[in-house]
């Protein structure tokens, strides 16, 4: 599953690799991939296989789900999908409340109590992911679990939600894009040092 989902999303360029012309992300980290799995919904083959892999996911490992929570705002069409699939509710969670009328944190019925797998595209910290976990829990949901497209696999994610008691369950993750990369020829086999170079340490990879 992972190698399908890793190929796929760089057949539709919803992930890039530029080891030498690296992005700049907002938190000012220099990095060689850029990830916009939104980019899938535009695909109707790839967004029923994303669909099928989470559904399948869920299905796996949180057998016990009442209902689907996506995180705003890339989350929200894949648990929408997802809910759909299974026929279970929807529910989404803001970044902030909303600014006017009932300045809900959390858009659709709430049920204390009801078991909730939380729908993810991308995972990198976890800090958002996370922070959207625990606004599920004080409105009185018990979050199962979480679910994500793509993880870069950072050590710092990992014990992000190990010490939150959050189960994560990705389709996809860095390690297993970089295998696919270089047999697609997306990058040459002589850039995979310093692409696991940036995984160790982000903040300071290529400063000079």
């Amino acid at each position: 599953m992972a190698a399908e989902v890793a190929d796929k999303l760089l057949e539709i360029q919803a992930i890039r690799l530029q080891p030498t012309k690296p992005f700049t992300w907002a938190s000012g980290w220099k990095s060689p991939i850029y990830c916009d799995n939104r980019l899938s919904l535009s695909f109707p083959p790839v967004r029923n296989l994303i669909r099928d892999c989470l559904v399948e996911s869920i299905q796996h490992y949180f057998q016990n789900v009442e209902a689907i929570a996506g995180v705003a705002t890339a989350g929200i069409p894949q648990g929408a999908l997802i809910a759909n699939e299974l026929g279970l509710p929807f529910i989404y969670v803001r970044s902030k409340p909303k600014g006017h009328g009932m300045e809900n944190m959390i858009e659709g019925q709430v049920v204390p109590g009801q078991k909730v797998v939380v729908v993810e595209d991308l995972v990198s910290t976890g800090g958002s992911s996370l922070k959207a976990a625990e606004d599920l829990k004080k409105a009185g949901f018990e979050v199962l679990g979480m679910v994500a497209i793509f993880s870069y696999g950072f050590n710092i994610a990992a014990e992000n939600f190990s010490n939150a008691g959050i189960k994560l369950v990705c389709l996809s993750h860095y390690d297993a894009l970089l295998p696919r990369a270089v047999a697609k020829k997306y990058i040459s086999p002589e850039t995979l040092d310093s692409l696991a170079e940036w995984r160790k340490d982000p903040g300071s990879w290529m400063k000079e």
